[in-house]
């Protein structure tokens, strides 16, 4: 059984170094990738507040990203590349904070809650094989703090996923 109680109130580079450290501790040893999405997903929800949506999208073929595990409302099952926020942090191999997803060009709408979004892609040997996928219904409710606690979460599982 994992026990993580992470602290709301401590600085949010505390709180991201806790939280890679606990996805690595929950990962550690297990092969499968689809359990290993959904406790990280599962954790990500726990460590970060104010969030509609925490989950996956896995790379599948070479321009496409389906549905991975999450936390949330039903959501769209697949994604071309280059379209919408995970699209576009897939296509492009980047970071994508979007503090107004209503002014994101070409966003999807797939929880008409959201108002700001955060997509990082999850690199292995320099290809993107998914996307963190975090929605929020505050609208710039991420910054490039968050940003960079995903992407260091990210870069921690690339090769358990």
């Amino acid at each position: 059984m994992f026990a993580f109680a992470p602290d709301p109130n401590q600085p949010k580079a505390e709180l991201y170094a806790d939280l890679v450290g606990a996805a690595k501790a929950l990962i550690h040893g297990e092969s499968d990738s689809v359990a290993n999405m959904a406790n990280i997903a599962a954790l990500i929800w726990q460590f970060l507040p104010r969030l509609n949506w925490s989950g996956f999208y896995r790379t599948v073929g070479a321009d496409e990203l389906v549905l991975g595990p999450f936390i949330g409302k039903p959501a769209c099952i697949r994604i071309p590349f280059g379209q919408g926020v995970c699209g576009t942090a897939a296509a492009s191999a980047a970071t994508q904070l979007v503090p107004d997803v209503h002014a994101f060009p070409g966003h999807i709408a797939c929880d008409a809650d959201s108002r700001s979004e955060l997509v990082v892609p999850v690199l292995r040997e320099g290809r993107v094989i998914a996307v963190i996928d975090l929605d929020s219904p505050e609208p710039a409710r991420f910054d490039a703090e968050d940003a960079a606690g995903i992407e260091a979460l990210a870069a921690a599982i690339a090769d358990a996923i």
